[in-house]
């Protein structure tokens, strides 16, 4: 069973009340096998009712109903760029699944489907192996608002270039976050998604950890802004800890 969350932001302005905070409000899951896909709200959803105002999606408008379809539903699917577009191997290079076959749950989990015009983002669940090992791809976020040096230095970023992972504990727009430097020269190039922060802050706090990061590789224009730089995030959890364990990301409704 592979599993993608769905998250929510609050992008009310400051001054009407906004948070501009994001909420993990729904799980898709896919059983490839039986070719069968589920989507369940979370409890994340309930926070973000009571803290932003949330209303159910209309493409689930029941929050306690199990949705069960035998085809990706199309508000996932519309995320996804139709392997038919002459752009397509392209966008498959950007996301760095070249010569891969088409999954659409791989594309999902690199690209987090965004659109400039709604308030939504995919992420994959983090998976560990038996020692507490990890691995993701994401893009890198907020480089645009780095300094000049930075963004020149991220043009000459090179594939297989290694990053530090920095603890960042009161960003102005977040609070904490996870900071993305060049290892060799110390430029701070931007930050993790959000949905890793937590996790990440936990692994940290309780020990010395192996996180470590890399390029894998730099899409120049005319590539969209947000999928500048692919980065993979290698590293271990302490034993016993599992990522996105909070109630956040629990199904509303318990499935069978």
């Amino acid at each position: 069973m592979k599993t993608l969350f769905l998250a929510w932001q609050d992008k009310r302005k400051v001054s009407e009340g906004g948070t501009r905070e994001w909420f993990p409000i729904g799980r898709l899951q896919a059983d490839l096998h039986k070719h069968l896909y589920f989507f369940d709200y979370t409890k994340g959803m309930n926070r973000a009712k009571e803290v932003a105002g949330f209303h159910p999606l209309d493409a689930f408008p029941e929050v306690n109903k199990h949705y069960v379809s035998a085809e990706l539903f199309p508000l996932f699917q519309n995320r996804v760029l139709r392997q038919e577009r002459t752009d397509f191997p392209a966008y498959m290079q950007r996301l760095g699944l070249e010569g891969e076959q088409v999954d659409p749950f791989e594309i999902l989990a690199v690209s987090g489907g965004e659109r400039q015009t709604d308030t939504l983002e995919v992420f994959p669940k983090i998976t560990t192996q038996a020692d507490g090992s990890f691995s993701c791809r994401f893009f890198l976020h907020g480089w645009r608002y780095v300094n000049e040096g930075a963004r020149q230095r991220i043009v000459e970023l090179k594939s297989g270039e290694l990053l530090q992972v920095s603890l960042e504990l009161n960003n102005p727009a977040t609070g904490p976050a996870i900071q993305l430097l060049t290892a060799s020269d110390y430029y701070m190039l931007g930050w993790t998604p959000r949905y890793l922060v937590m996790d990440l802050i936990r692994a940290i706090g309780e020990g010395p950890t192996d996180i470590h990061a890399q390029v894998v590789r730099v899409n120049m224009p005319p590539a969209p802004r947000n999928q500048r730089v692919l980065v993979q995030l290698e590293g271990r959890f302490p034993a016993g800890m599992e990522p996105m364990a909070s109630p956040d990301f629990e199904p509303l409704v318990a499935t069978a």
